[in-house]
């Protein structure tokens, strides 16, 4: 499950790193029996803090919204490669203060009486 967490951690520092040209410094991957959550601390680049600063909160959680939704597919593959199950809903959210981001992914639930290998849900 270790190993299964940190891919997919390490999988949304580098896209948002790819796209925004910073990476969060904090990824902590979670996983349920059809629910996978990676929490990122400290996600905003020094632009973005600026402008919260200058009292451009909106402005800047719009511009996240955008990478979310641009980045949305490949999360998404991501999230099913490295888990091996589909995604049926992705969800996602920014905040400022503190800056925190949240990228959740619902999978399609297992079939009833599928091998699970383990209780994890992954």
């Amino acid at each position: 499950m270790g190993s299964v967490t940190a891919a997919i951690s390490n999988a949304t520092v580098k896209l948002l790193h790819d796209y925004t040209g910073r990476g969060p410094t904090k990824a902590r991957t979670y996983v349920n029996e059809n629910l996978i959550t990676v929490v990122l601390e400290d996600t905003l680049t020094m632009g973005e803090r600026s402008l919260v600063r200058d009292g451009e909160v909106d402005l800047v959680m719009a511009t996240r919204k955008a990478f979310q939704r641009t980045m949305g597919p490949e999360l998404v593959a991501a999230v099913e490669r490295e888990s091996g199950r589909k995604v049926f809903a992705f969800l996602s959210d920014n905040r400022a203060d503190p800056d925190v981001a949240v990228e959740s992914f619902v999978l399609v639930p297992k079939a009833e009486g599928a091998p699970s290998g383990d209780d994890s849900g992954v």
